[in-house]
């Protein structure tokens, strides 16, 4: 099988490639996704999240685990990650968040070339359907329906006015001028037709509707086991279809689309990497890329979670189950209520500290108990609200477990390696502790499930006994033009011809909020850029 260009990965950067690339019929392309075909009722209903996020069993899921972390005590964390078209983007909560302006700038001023504010927001716009229309900041044409929440619960309103109390103003647009403030997030999430009140997932906005294309072939449950590489060029991947290994070969390039763990992996299976990681594992260098796996960067999370004293949230016992089995009848026929919600409905965007330029904590507020990722189970109704860094400085590294493809990859975030990452989620936690005990919570505030006696020593306990990611990792195939560069700004991999990757893990450092949307903007404009080389 021979085809002008090879995606690997269905996520949220791939869909984009592959619905874009194929727009012009002179052009082939093969999209290879290890996982199915991403449109099951666990992806297409939202409430139905939890089912897929915990990896008990794994529905459309990953569920990888990281090396033990000795800064969360010991333990290994838990990393959720796509597995089916739409990646990623199938599985979360749907916020569309693109982070700050100013994250752009740095990713320019740190060798990314190109891709300050002014040159990515083109971008975000084209991807963009915003129910508020187009303007400066939205889109509203893009492939992506970005839309207002259908029925938001009375407590995330509640929780915008206790944000208020402590002087956290209100914000109705996190992507609009000012990116501070708390408010109701927009999710994507089709608003209108057949599939109203469905999520919309990369799979759903852009690949799905393009499936008829003659010049695209799209093979899901295909595992990609090494790149094939010819001198210094990748020709094509191997991978292992129906119990049989295949070639797929690109006459013009290869494009990983992976995400931050599994197109480093690819790299390193396919002898592209580090000397000494490829060396540990018996692999014979194809082409030494030092920078292959390094720069991991995640958002460490940390949860603040109650019982509710209402019961007008989502619970698992009897009643909470029968009213969102009720809710699904309801979702079925008109594609609203509380079937439709992203559970982390509300949030903010604020600093820990005065004077600096841009927020560096991000709150979601849950309308449910949300506990170790959904596989620590409560009876009780409750609310969370969880707390994440968004600008750590802690680095870990994506590495092989071993040379057998199917093993997963080694993942170390490296959490809370650097001091200051601490120091800045004890302030976020403290910050939440103050909205979550303000006035306009008070009607549904019960007990705290994980109480302490409210010294920075207990808190700095319990975050290293609960955080772990909130499923931002990203930086693992970094852009830019020094020597630890994976690909340079056109996103071709240094050193091969061929070979680009395209997904989040070409991010220098990681932005200031949620990457779905950023991977999908990574997608947009590096088709654009494979285009224009075509055209020469």
């Amino acid at each position: 099988m021979v085809y002008d260009y090879v995606i690997v990965g269905g996520g949220s950067a791939g869909c984009v490639l592959a619905a874009r690339l194929s727009e012009d019929p002179s052009v082939t392309v093969c999209l290879i996704e290890a996982g199915g075909g991403g449109n099951d009722i666990f992806i297409r209903a939202p409430a139905l999240i939890p089912a897929m996020i915990s990896g008990r069993p794994r529905i459309n899921n990953y569920a990888y685990h990281t090396v033990p972390q000795p800064g969360l005590n010991g333990r290994r964390g838990f990393q959720p990650r796509g597995r089916g078209l739409g990646g990623s983007s199938a599985i979360n909560a749907m916020l569309y968040v693109r982070g700050h302006p100013r994250d752009y700038d740095e990713w320019a001023e740190l060798g990314a070339e190109g891709w300050a504010w002014d040159d990515v927001r083109p971008w975000f716009l084209r991807v963009e359907g915003n129910a508020r229309g187009g303007d400066a900041w939205h889109g509203g044409d893009g492939p992506l329906q970005v839309s207002e929440q259908s029925a938001p619960r009375r407590i995330s309103r509640a929780f915008v006015d206790a944000c208020a109390e402590v002087q956290i103003p209100r914000n109705d647009d996190f992507n609009g001028p000012e990116q501070a403030g708390a408010g109701l997030y927009q999710v994507k999430q089709f608003r209108d037709g057949p599939q109203k009140g469905e999520r919309c997932s990369a799979a759903a906005a852009y690949l799905f509707p393009a499936l008829a294309r003659p010049n695209l072939t799209v093979l899901t449950r295909t595992r990609a086991e090494r790149l094939l590489v010819e001198g210094n060029r990748a020709v094509g991947v191997q991978v292992r279809r129906r119990g049989r290994r295949r070639r797929i070969d690109a006459r013009s390039e290869v494009i990983l689309s992976g995400g931050a763990f599994n197109s480093p992996h690819l790299l390193l299976l396919s002898g592209i990497g580090p000397e000494d990681e490829l060396a540990a594992h018996g692999i014979a260098p194809v082409h030494v890329l030092p920078g292959v796996g390094q720069n991991l960067q995640d958002h460490l999370n940390y949860t603040i979670i109650h019982r509710s004293l209402r019961r007008d949230v989502v619970g698992l016992n009897p009643r909470g189950l029968a009213r969102l089995g009720r809710a699904a009848g309801t979702w079925r026929k008109t594609g609203e209520g509380l079937f439709a919600t992203p559970y982390a409905e509300a949030g903010a965007f604020v600093p820990s500290a005065p004077g600096l330029d841009r927020p560096d904590l991000q709150l979601h507020f849950v309308i449910g108990i949300e506990d170790d990722h959904m596989r620590r189970l409560h009876l009780a109704d409750g609310y969370s609200c969880h707390v994440c860094g968004l600008r750590p400085k802690s680095r870990g590294s994506v590495g092989l477990t071993s040379r057998n493809p199917a093993d997963p990859p080694r993942i170390d975030p490296a959490f809370l390696n650097h001091p200051d990452d601490l120091d800045t989620l004890m302030r976020g936690a403290r910050i939440v502790e103050r909205v979550l005990g303000a006035q306009a919570l008070a009607p549904w505030r019960g007990a705290r499930l994980y109480p302490h006696d409210g010294s920075d020593a207990a808190l700095q306990a319990d975050i290293r006994a609960h955080a772990d990611s909130i499923y931002h990792p990203v930086g693992t195939c970094r852009m830019g033009t020094d020597d630890m560069a994976v690909v340079d700004p056109q996103l071709r991999v240094r050193g091969m011809a061929g070979l680009r990757v395209v997904d989040a893990s070409v991010m220098p450092r990681v932005i200031g909020g949620n990457t779905g949307a950023p991977a999908m903007m990574i997608g947009e404009r590096a088709a654009a850029m494979i285009a224009q080389a075509r055209k020469g």
